[in-house]
């Protein structure tokens, strides 16, 4: 009994939290997924004025292909977990089954026992009836025992029934749980499907428009690497001026105190301060946007339709609705805010040693010198209304005058 007791405890205590844990983030990752399709579709929404199709509406496809395995995967994996759990709750409900069958046997076979003593002989007689006061006392004993023992069978007997109704609960409850998964599963498949459909017919469309897309992705290109090398020509000035800066105010502590002049200049405290917390916060910065998600990644990236060509993006590119405005992912100081021909307005913050640059902004909120806070807006970002209302922001992040990929120091 104390081993079927233990089994028990282990399977309700043990098992089932790990499947219930495992359920919780499925779920989440699900959630997560429908929310970014819900995203893209309104995304979508916007470019159903132009039925032509192009690149920003394949890579909008794309994406919602994408978010729609992403959920697929996770309703598998739900079904994966209910039908472990539904094995494993089959065979305690078994085992409670043949408890219960056992348990129900022994207390008949008790309550028989408890009769026929009964109408053979009374238990003070067979008490009274002891040869010494020894063998009473363990007559005695004996009968309190048995009475203890028929008590705690009528006990267990009514709390594994009571498991044994749980167990059927949660078993019908799983049940129920899996078909609706597989249904859910069975309509995102079909969605999965138009999706790659519609994917297709636009890819043959663009297809067909070789050399006006490679002449596009050139002229983009020509632009991104004219707004790379503004930005890099303005930070290596700012770098410089900084050093002299510096330079000059260790020069004149030198001549205070008499020290020699040292040979290396390092950041202020405060500046040392800000970098050092951004460096912390790798990985955990927020999106640059309200809401919108990452639709150009950094390094060199496969163009969506033409085959064997490849933009080098030293940024990355992050979509959101028409309408949204870019924020500071982190606390620094405004040190720029200028235009590019073709690409607009930007803007540098700098945190510490670490410079972040919005670039493609229509309207500023902020000047050079001001002082921003973590999410604060810094500007409204371009929409192109002869590319589907196309609203993207184009992020780039600098350590010292070293590019680097700013996804690693977002938020997941």
């Amino acid at each position: 009994m104390k081993k079927f007791v233990s089994f028990l405890i282990v399977s309700l205590c043990v098992f089932q939290p790990l499947f219930a844990q495992s359920i919780a983030e499925l779920e989440k990752q699900k959630k997560q997924a429908l929310e970014n399709l819900a995203q893209t579709n309104k995304l979508l929404n916007e470019t159903q004025k132009s039925k032509q199709g192009s690149v920003n509406k394949i890579n909008l496809i794309k994406r919602n292909i994408n978010e729609r395995k992403t959920v697929i995967q996770s309703i598998n994996g739900q079904i994966a977990v209910l039908e472990k759990n539904i094995d494993v709750l089959r065979s305690e409900k078994y085992q409670l089954e043949e408890r219960l069958s056992y348990l129900k046997a022994d207390y008949a076979k008790l309550i028989r026992e408890t009769h026929m003593r009964r109408n053979h002989f009374s238990p003070l007689l067979f008490i009274l009836s002891s040869d010494n006061a020894g063998q009473a006392y363990r007559r005695f004993r004996y009968l309190q025992e048995f009475s203890s023992y028929r008590k705690k069978q009528a006990l267990e007997i009514q709390v594994v029934t009571e498991q044994l109704v749980a167990k059927e609960k949660d078993l019908t409850n799983d049940v129920d749980q899996k078909e609706r998964a597989l249904t859910e599963k069975e309509r995102e498949a079909k969605k999965l499907e138009s999706d790659r459909q519609q994917e297709s017919k636009m890819l043959t469309q663009l297809q067909r428009k070789e050399k006006q897309l490679k002449d596009q992705q050139k002229k983009q290109q020509r632009q991104a690497n004219e707004l790379n090398s503004k930005i890099q020509k303005l930070i290596a000035a700012e770098i410089r001026k900084e050093e002299e800066r510096r330079k000059r105010e260790a020069s004149e502590s030198a001549k205070q105190t008499g020290k020699p002049v040292p040979t290396t200049f390092e950041m202020s405290k405060d500046e040392q301060l800000v970098a050092g917390n951004f460096e912390k916060n790798r990985g955990k910065l927020p999106l640059p946007v309200e809401k919108g998600f990452i639709s150009g990644h950094f390094g060199v990236q496969p163009h969506p339709v033409l085959k064997h060509v490849t933009t080098n993006n030293k940024g990355i590119y992050i979509q959101a609705p028409a309408g949204s405005s870019a924020r500071a992912v982190f606390e620094g100081v405004v040190t720029q805010c200028f235009m590019v021909p073709g690409s607009n307005s930007a803007v540098i913050v700098k945190h510490g040693n670490y410079r972040t640059v919005y670039s493609n902004l229509t309207e500023l909120y902020v000047k050079e010198g001001d002082k921003v806070s973590t999410k604060q807006q810094i500007g409204k970002i371009f929409v192109d209304t002869e590319n589907d209302n196309k609203t993207e922001l184009y992020l780039m992040l600098y350590r010292d005058t070293s590019i680097q990929n700013p996804e690693l120091w977002l938020a997941r």
